[in-house]
């Protein structure tokens, strides 16, 4: 009886967990490199995680820029596709791009070779705004 009392005991000190409840799904290192996209050619995600490198898509679709909020690479090139049936631009506010009269399934693609914030906007809808951090 002896040796089963002290493998239940063993066996419920297992189950139990450690003391140390500190890591695992809680540890935003962990949830950020989780959900992040891997591999260098990406399409765009919602700006959060790592900044990306490579070919990055965005799109543009619902009169918005999808991602607003963008963080990639030196080096890294976007492409926009149109998904709407309107005419729109993607043109930054210091003039370093413009990607003009891109209609309904035209892409534009800009490569970034130097690291800041570029906020850009459409021209022809200019409540349209987004920005992309290059690292």
């Amino acid at each position: 009886m002896a040796p089963l009392l002290t493998l239940t005991l063993a066996l419920l000190a297992s189950c139990g967990g450690s003391e140390d409840k500190s890591t695992g799904a809680s540890d935003p290192t962990t949830t950020e490199a989780s959900s992040a996209p891997s591999g260098s050619d990406t399409k765009a995600d919602d700006g959060g995680g790592e900044a990306q490198s490579g070919e990055v898509a965005a799109t543009i679709k619902g009169f918005k820029f999808s991602p607003d909020a963008l963080t990639v690479k030196v080096g890294a090139n976007v492409t926009w596709t149109n998904e709407d049936s309107s005419t729109h631009t993607v043109t930054a506010e210091d003039g370093s791009f413009d990607l003009t009269k891109l209609t309904k399934g035209k892409t534009g693609s800009f490569t970034f070779s130097e690291a800041g914030t570029f906020d850009y906007k459409c021209d022809i809808h200019p409540t349209m705004k987004a920005a992309v951090t290059v690292e």
